[in-house]
């Protein structure tokens, strides 16, 4: 039977995955096989299981064959490959690995570098009826700069009218575009009587990660959604514009932060701490990498930070080189418990996986994987259904910080 050109690619594809070279042959995948065929040594733990490429091959052509012939559904085959590449990673059975197509990693890198082309605001999707609103409007940017406010609700993006089974990512993908293409936007506002029409041009945006004022007696307040690439000259812009205006002591907030790179967490907590270790991890091999802070920068201020079940990954590494050190109390709830670190690799041609490489260990040795960061001071957060606006555990560490 002739080979079909997609199970060809598909196969090629999926195994160079695993050598994560990102060249696209099937020659060092014959070079594999080969050393297994002729009993290399291997490692004494691992189990030498041995499938050569043509049985990988013909079973996929009688799966091919059985959709061919059977199968009443239309046929995606470029789905077909990306099932096949990311199933061959979901078969680490590791949360954290993944396979990234084209689009998945063009979305990945935007995430990671916290830049992007769009309008400028967060949308929200309510749970219940599907609605996507306007959550926030950037400063300065074209959604602000077009008319459109906070609170705002979407009807449609250009000639797309939303309903309730709309997804909110795939929402968000029309909304954004290439810098310098217009996107019409109609949408509901109470109190008027007409929808509101506007036509907003793209352009690059830098997404806010780091929001930040002053409370009553000088308590400063800073929230950090995630540790992107822009994060860390945020984060020293509002501490700088809090130092202005007298603050006495700081609110550091990592609650329902899922976390972000692990150099940007590093050199923002070189802004906090002493001289030291900040972080260190261990890989495969044992071989142990370190962080450290220098002695130009300490955040000498009465602190607090405070931290959910939904803290994870880099805003454990925060909160727990924060506690290691004793520069500051942990509020909250315990963490996420996410302890292993991500490496992303280029496959070179568009995609890219995503592997678990090491283990991260706080200052004094602590391995929180699975287990978390718990607080100093335990606050359950409480939901007051007359005021949604008020917050027990903000208001708990203003009180504790008084």
């Amino acid at each position: 039977m002739k080979k079909n050109e997609f199970l060809k690619g598909a196969l090629c594809g999926a195994l160079v995955i695993l050598l994560v070279l990102g060249v696209v042959s099937c020659a060092p995948i014959s070079n594999l096989i080969n050393r297994q065929t002729k009993n290399e040594t291997l490692d004494d733990e691992t189990e030498n299981t041995e499938v050569s490429q043509d049985e990988i091959d013909e079973k996929l052509d009688v799966l091919k064959e059985y959709i061919d012939r059977s199968y009443i559904g239309e046929v995606d085959e470029e789905a077909l490959r990306d099932g096949i590449y990311k199933g061959y990673i979901s078969g680490l059975n590791d949360p954290y690995s993944e396979y990234y197509n084209e689009e998945d990693t063009k979305q990945m890198s935007e995430s990671t570098s916290g830049e992007y082309s769009g309008v400028g605001a967060v949308l929200t999707q309510d749970k219940k009826d599907g609605r996507i609103t306007i959550l926030r409007v950037y400063d300065d940017s074209p959604a602000q700069e077009s008319g459109i406010k906070d609170g705002d609700i979407l009807l449609t993006v250009g000639d797309r009218e939303l309903n309730s089974k709309d997804d909110l990512a795939e929402v968000v993908t029309h909304i954004k575009g290439e810098e310098g293409t217009p996107v019409e936007l109609t949408l509901y506002r109470e109190g008027e009587t007409e929808d509101v029409v506007v036509t907003v041009t793209r352009r690059k945006i830098e997404a806010q990660t780091v929001d930040f004022e002053m409370k009553n007696d000088g308590v400063g307040y800073l929230s950090i959604s995630e540790f992107s690439d822009v994060t860390l000259e945020q984060y020293k812009h509002a501490l700088d514009e809090l130092e202005k205006q007298g603050m006495k002591s700081l609110i550091v907030d990592l609650r329902n932060n899922p976390g972000g790179g692990l150099q940007t967490v590093s050199n923002i907590l070189d802004l906090m701490l002493p001289e030291g270790l900040t972080v260190y991890m261990e890989d495969k091999s044992g071989k142990k990498s370190e962080l450290t802070s220098d002695e130009a920068n300490k955040f000498e201020k009465p602190l607090v930070v405070l931290v959910n079940g939904n803290s994870a990954s880099a805003s454990e590494i925060y909160a727990g080189a924060i506690q290691d050190y004793g520069s500051g109390t942990i509020m909250g709830t315990q963490t996420y418990g996410k302890g292993v670190v991500q490496q992303i690799f280029d496959l070179k041609d568009g995609t890219s996986v995503k592997l678990t490489i090491a283990e991260y260990f706080t200052p004094k040795g602590r391995n929180i994987d699975g287990e978390g960061i718990t607080p100093d001071k335990v606050v359950e957060y409480e939901a007051d259904e007359e005021n949604p606006d008020y917050d027990n555990q903000l208001e708990e560490a203003i009180n504790y910080l008084k």
